[in-house]
């Protein structure tokens, strides 16, 4: 078998595909027909042959081989039309890394703008059937100028453009050119610049990156498509060093790198498919660390009277705007940039330039806070040393297990005073509980599981794309980092039962429980069941959440999230709905809707949304015990919104001033009298229940 020589291994695959008298070269890799394998070079059939030892599953029905120039690695590219297709999407892909023998698949099969074929004729033998069809279409093809520029018709959309630009339809593998003699149809002069906004404070893409904590302090901050460069000024505000370029506004300004560039909202305002692809990749160019991309995703209900033009609409101001489903935006940065670009909100994505950045940062977002286990008794020797174990124990706190050798700077003071940080942390446990420091240890295997079944969803990671902190965390945590795969493949390979789901649903001790739903706010997510927190991750990871998300709702019997936005949940003791957005987990389509704030659903019981350590816990408890003693959260169906809850409140002649339940002055005395015995009749059977539930656990317990 032919040994593999990472080192070398670009000259040498380089040397090979340019002496195969088959397959079509392309920049990065090299790409033939399955059909064609035994016609090319012996060396190249053999690192064909280890790949195909390497998979699990057969790849018979694959179409097209792909050899990688930069790394030795194979992917198995399946169009499923290739013959019948004059230009076929592409459906799925395999890749097969030869010197780690790790397998990632890929679906395109849903993908709203897949990538397409061109040139099909290069990817086979000469006696391949269909051949001298395929030559026949691109020397049509050619002549017309329609593969001129390749890398902008890369996609299905991109092609249909060029098409239509050209006046040009195919149909089977014929070329047929329209007449073209009339006048077309005069096309809106777009005015781009018109689309730019004036802010009053940052963008929502800068704003959310700075929250995800992406600045530090040297970072140095471009904004690509600035418009009037409201966010250059405010980044530059903060003490960062701030630029920005825009074709309208500020079109002498020097396009300069800069470790974030931001991408905000110039993609959808682009008409031009190309010129679109261009603005990506010049924004990308610019970037060291970190791209921010955003575009609207959401489409304005008919009342804004905008009228469909090319893939977007123009609006009234004659600009035009692109609107994006979330998925099909991912999809189209990654197609573009080659890249697994990082959902952070709805319609902003982050690309990393580094991978091991990008692993990290995605890690990151699953790791909760915990507290430092609390002193249990006074141990004197642990107070001999508090000062210098200190660290150690914030440490163990943030990661959930010892340091690895050079993690922490204490290490040689507390090895001289204490024999070694095992031996520390015998100490700390003198005076510390065993059980607590075990549950932070389960907790941060949980969230790294996590993060690792998230990842499994479109790739699988590799251990030396994670920071040197993450990789002594797997294996502080796991023992191997296959361990670790293992286990966050059995956890994502239970979301597939929904049995399993809802009976964690029905199940969960945090929660509303309603009759086919559960309500959770989103500062809970992290004390649900860890299989209900990867099913929301599903979500959150590829789609991003809604802005100003308050509570998660968690469907039975259907695979859907949603996310409801409640801006007054604190303030208001019955908050109305403003927003909604649920995914579909089996298609990730989004559904989009706002509620007319003249009769909104309305939440009531808010205490069961949250934890017990809520800041606003005791206050919801208590205004829901009061309500329940009243009658007023009998009939729930009544009640789910505003003008119902208004109803009931003065059927039994109540009214809230904040949080207090008061009688209204005008009620007749007589019926205030009957209302209060029904009151206090109410909460005698309260606390009779509530004995009896005590008393069903003390004998369940015995």
């Amino acid at each position: 078998m032919t040994q593999l020589d990472p080192e070398n291994w670009a000259n040498e695959i380089l040397k090979l595909c340019q002496a195969s008298p088959v397959g079509k070269r392309l920049p990065n890799a090299f790409y033939v027909h399955l059909s064609a394998v035994s016609a090319l070079p012996l060396q190249l059939q053999a690192y064909e042959q280890q790949a195909q030892i390497r998979l699990d599953k057969e790849v018979a029905d694959a179409t097209l081989i792909k050899f990688s120039f930069s790394e030795p690695k194979l992917s198995y590219l399946f169009y499923p039309t290739f013959d019948e297709d004059p230009h076929p999407p592409l459906y799925a892909s395999v890749q097969v890394d030869l010197l780690t023998a790790e397998v990632s698949y890929r679906r395109y099969d849903e993908a709203a703008n897949p990538p397409i074929l061109h040139r099909k004729e290069a990817f086979v033998t000469p006696d391949y059937p269909y051949y001298q069809q395929f030559v026949q279409l691109t020397q049509q093809e050619k002549k017309l100028g329609l593969l001129n520029q390749a890398r902008f018709i890369g996609t299905k959309r991109e092609w249909e453009q060029r098409l239509r630009d050209r006046a040009v339809e195919i149909k089977g593998h014929e070329v047929i050119v329209h007449d073209t003699s009339a006048a077309p149809p005069k096309k809106p002069k777009i005015e781009r610049h018109k689309a730019a906004i004036v802010r009053q404070q940052l963008s929502r893409p800068v704003r959310v990156a700075l929250e995800a904590e992406l600045f530090t302090s040297d970072t140095t901050f471009f904004d690509y498509g600035c418009g009037h460069g409201g966010d250059v000024q405010r980044i530059a505000e903060k003490g960062y060093e701030s630029r920005g370029w825009d074709p309208y506004y500020h079109p002498d300004a020097p396009l300069v790198e800069a470790d974030i560039v931001n991408l905000g909202y110039v993609i959808n305002v682009i008409e031009d498919t190309a010129e679109r692809r261009e603005a990506l990749l010049k924004a990308w160019e610019l970037t060291r660390r970190v791209l921010i991309v955003s575009a609207q995703v959401l489409i304005n209900d008919s009342a804004n009277r905008q009228v469909a033009y090319g893939d977007g609409v123009i609006t009234r101001r004659n600009t035009f705007q692109k609107y994006y489903e979330q998925e099909e935006l991912k999809s189209y940065i990654d197609q573009i940039l080659e890249v697994d670009a990082v959902a952070i909100g709805l319609g902003i994505y982050l690309v990393f330039r580094d991978q091991t950045e990008a692993e990290t940062f995605r890690a990151s977002r699953f790791r909760s806070h915990a507290a430092t286990p609390r002193l249990q008794k006074r141990v004197r020797r642990f107070e001999d040393y508090q000062v210098l174990l200190t660290p150690l124990m914030d440490f163990m706190t943030e990661r959930g297990r010892l340091p690895a050798k050079g993690e922490l700077p204490e290490e040689p003071q507390i090895k001289a005073e204490l024999g070694g940080l095992r031996r520390a942390f015998k100490v700390i446990l003198q005076a510390t509980n065993q059980e607590d420091w075990n549950a932070i240890a389960q907790q941060r295997t949980e969230e790294l599981k996590l993060y690792l079944a998230t990842a499994l969803l479109t790739h699988r990671p590799k251990l030396k794309d994670f920071s040197d902190t993450v990789r002594e965390d797997i294996k502080g945590l796991f023992g191997t980092f296959k361990h670790a795969c293992a286990e966050a493949e059995a956890m994502l390979f239970s979301l597939g039962d929904q049995a399993v789901i809802e009976e964690k649903i029905r199940n969960s001790k945090i929660g509303l429980k309603l009759n086919k739903s559960l309500l959770v706010h989103l500062s809970c997510l992290e004390e649900l069941d860890p299989l209900l927190r990867l099913y929301e991750a599903c979500a959150s990871r590829t789609i991003g959440r809604l802005e100003e998300v308050t509570v998660v709702q968690f469907y039975v019997g259907k695979p859907k999230i949603a996310y409801l936005s409640y801006p007054e949940f604190d303030s208001d003791p019955h908050p109305a709905l403003k927003a909604k957005m649920e995914v579909n987990l089996s298609d990730l389509k989004v559904n989009y809707t706002e509620y007319h704030q003249d009769n909104p659903p309305i939440l009531h019981e808010k205490e069961k949304l949250v934890s017990s350590d809520y800041p606003l816990y005791e206050k919801f408890a208590r205004l829901t015990k009061q309500e329940r003693d009243w009658g007023l959260l009998d009939d729930f169906k009544a009640i789910r919104d505003r003008r119902g809850w208004l109803k009931r409140l003065e059927e039994n002649g109540a009214e809230l001033k904040g949080y207090q339940l008061r009688w209204r002055k005008d009620l007749d005395p007589y019926r205030l009298k009957i209302l209060k015995n029904q009151v206090q009749k109410r909460r005698m059977q309260h606390k009779k229940n509530q004995q009896k539930k005590k008393a069903k656990n003390s004998t369940t317990e015995a």
